[in-house]
């Protein structure tokens, strides 16, 4: 997808809000929705943290619009097959899709041919978590920064290796930027899974990887792993000594955090999309979900409105589509 294609995307997004703001038949429609059943289609298997949220949140949104809210599992095919029920669906609002970042901004850079498309037939709703990333290490790793690994993957051939959940994967991207950008000579071993990548860095059987910030603290406070830079703006307040990668000289091969995000059919009426972001904004924001469904876990609450997500998402399709080209990832 070339980059003159991520445009229409914010363009779509505040003419819509507009539409919806000024059209009285679009906010009578809305009065009476939904008339009945919505489903929230996940592309993963139960049990994942996507899936976690959309049954949190299903369950809540049941009880607001007085409607069953039932959550598909749709798995398979890189999140390809949730992505079409969605995408094909009827552009009413009653066909929800709950994905990762991989749906929107990266599989469009990985696949040659894609079944759907992300910007005309996806209309984004809200950003609802943001789980940032940090490059983390076995604490046998002599190096304690990003310089510090630099000259060590320059030093020895295959003297450090690293864990990721496949090509295209976030520490996919991140590592072999990074070898592009220095030269340091750092060995991919794919995982099924980010949990069974930070195993293998725990385990010692790989020296490296890219995991979100709320499955790796309880590590690192233990000392079964060590960060070296983190993947966000700014640094974390629980480890305020660790840098991000911007401050340590690699913005460019920043990946960016993982998120989860709510999305409807492509052309599903603004003031629909409008109340279903309020209604979620508003369950984001009782202190219950957010406390003990998210911050619990580690997720860092968004609830964004429509037209700034829409922003959002083409940034992170600019990051994607510059290391995806850097790293040669192709969809498996």
């Amino acid at each position: 997808m070339s980059q003159s294609v991520l445009h229409p995307t914010r363009r779509a997004a505040l003419a819509a809000l507009a539409l919806g703001a000024a059209s009285p038949t679009l906010l009578a429609q809305v009065a009476a929705w939904p008339s009945r059943t919505v489903r929230i289609v996940v592309p993963y298997a139960a049990g994942g943290g996507v899936d976690l949220v959309a049954r949190m949140l299903a369950e809540r949104l049941q009880r607001q619009w007085g409607q069953s809210v039932v959550v598909e599992n749709k798995a398979g095919g890189s999140t390809v097959i949730g992505a079409v029920s969605v995408a094909k669906a009827a552009p009413d609002g009653l066909s929800l899709l709950l994905t990762s970042e991989a749906t929107i901004t990266s599989n469009p850079f990985l696949f040659e041919k894609l079944p759907y498309d992300p910007v005309r037939e996806l209309t984004p709703i809200t950003q609802i978590v943001s789980l940032p990333q940090m490059v983390v290490a076995h604490p046998s790793v002599p190096a304690n920064s990003m310089a510090e690994l630099v000259a060590l993957g320059k030093s020895r051939a295959n003297a450090l290796s690293y864990a990721s959940y496949g090509s295209g994967s976030l520490p996919h991207l991140l590592f072999e930027s990074f070898k592009v950008k220095t030269g340091a000579d750092l060995v991919h071993v794919p995982y099924k899974g980010i949990s069974p990548a930070v195993a293998a860095v725990t385990a010692g059987e790989v020296q490296l990887t890219l995991a979100g910030v709320s499955g790796a603290l309880a590590l690192l406070r233990a000392g079964k792993l060590k960060a070296l830079a983190v993947g966000r703006a700014t640094r974390l307040n629980e480890m305020p000594d660790v840098p991000t990668l911007r401050e340590a000289g690699f913005a460019e091969v920043n990946p960016g955090e993982s998120w989860f995000g709510l999305f409807a059919t492509g052309g599903t009426p603004a003031a629909v999309v409008q109340k279903i972001q309020q209604d979620v904004a508003a369950i984001g924001n009782d202190p219950g979900f957010r406390d003990s469904v998210l911050l619990a876990r580690g997720f860092e609450p968004e609830f964004s409105a429509p037209a700034a997500f829409a922003k959002f998402i083409e940034g992170d399709m600019r990051q994607k589509a510059q290391l995806i080209r850097i790293s040669g990832a192709k969809a498996e």
